[in-house]
């Protein structure tokens, strides 16, 4: 099975990021995805971590500075391989096995809903490489692709030099802390996680760091 690097580069998803567009809209997103005990440093290697997605979060952003939210997205997913979640994803998100229950849809609706979310955005952002696993999961699903190609940018390489961080502590629930603001309402969620992106991105452009 090729590893996220090569799904990457295989993929058509994503191009390089440049810069914002001036006008029209773009889309900020986090996922969360199954994970263990260690699994983030084993690099998910062990046979039975898959990384499915569990949730998508969004906001719409207008492209032109102050970027106002224009629109949020939440879906939860149920994973197919791994269907309990872990007690270390529990805790850290705060997203139940009851809660995939009562919400949960599978991978192709969450998808769906979120191209139709996306629309005719002219870019979408994530900290971090999150497409590579919509595209490993669509595969998983054998749904195809629902997005234009170079629609996906990773923006964590910015981020990390504005902020005068290392890419791996550019985490996307603590960038308003180093931004000099508390900590955001849903860390650790797709939606939660998304809006502190943005709150980076704002105020980052803003004070022409960006």
């Amino acid at each position: 099975m090729p590893g996220r690097a090569d799904r990457v580069r295989e993929s058509a998803a994503a191009g390089p990021f440049r810069d914002f567009p001036e006008q029209g809209t773009v889309v900020v997103f986090d996922l969360e995805i199954t994970a263990w005990e260690g699994s983030l440093a084993r690099g998910w290697s062990e046979p039975d971590e898959f990384m499915e997605v569990v949730q998508i979060g969004a906001v719409k952003l207008d492209a032109a500075m102050p970027m106002a939210e224009r629109a949020s997205f939440e879906v939860l997913v149920t994973p197919e391989k791994n269907p309990l979640l872990s007690d270390y994803f529990i805790e850290l998100t705060g997203i139940t096995n009851a809660d995939l229950s009562r919400h949960g849809v599978p991978f192709q609706d969450a998808l769906t809903r979120f191209a139709d979310f996306v629309g005719d955005a002219g870019l979408v952002v994530s900290n971090g490489s999150d497409w590579s696993d919509l595209v490993q999961n669509a595969d998983w699903a054998g749904m195809a692709w629902p997005f234009k190609d170079d629609l996906f940018a990773n923006i964590r390489p910015r981020l990390a030099g504005a902020l005068g961080l290392q890419e791996s502590q550019t985490v996307s629930s603590t960038l308003p802390q180093h931004l000099g603001h508390t900590a955001m309402p849903g860390a650790h969620t797709g939606l939660g996680d998304s809006r502190a992106i943005a709150l980076a991105i704002r105020e980052l452009r803003a004070q022409g760091r960006f």
